[in-house]
């Protein structure tokens, strides 16, 4: 599951995976299918009315939720994410997949916020991080209990 465009780096995960015979669900606002040039080749393809509603809806749909290297919006969606598990508003595994250490200067952030006061020991915690997707599906499955 993702934001549902044919371009970009998920475009191109999307495109593997169905070319290997995997399922692939995106959830794209009407703003965006054009802008994003929505990818009609998926399994499932939800057309949403707005950003939140895309959040939304792929929160509801997701098992857990994993962070792939990317931008800003990649980085909003997953923060989002972890605020919605630290509100108990879903009690689903959330991590960062680590490739070449994208994401090290963030965790380090992390730690350092953890260590200011600022998020709580159980809250960090609840952050998986593996630099292999293996280890990080492995993380995920444990901490769903």
């Amino acid at each position: 599951m993702y934001g549902g465009a044919s371009v970009g780096l998920m475009g191109t995960l999307a495109d593997t995976v169905l070319q290997t015979g995997g399922e692939v669900v995106g959830v794209i606002p009407t703003a965006l299918v054009d802008r994003e040039i929505a990818h009609r080749g998926l399994t499932c393809l939800h057309v949403v009315d707005t950003m939140h509603g895309r959040k939304s809806k792929m929160a509801e749909l997701a098992d857990a939720f994993v962070a792939l290297p990317g931008g800003i919006g990649t980085l909003e969606e997953f923060f989002e994410v972890w605020t919605w598990g630290q509100l108990g508003i879903h009690q689903k595994p959330y991590g960062l997949l680590n490739v070449d250490g994208y994401y090290t200067p963030l965790i380090e952030f992390l730690d350092h916020a953890h260590r200011a006061g600022f998020i709580r020991a159980a809250q960090r915690d609840r952050v998986a991080v593996a630099s292999d997707a293996n280890a990080l599906l492995d993380a995920l499955t444990a901490s769903s209990g």
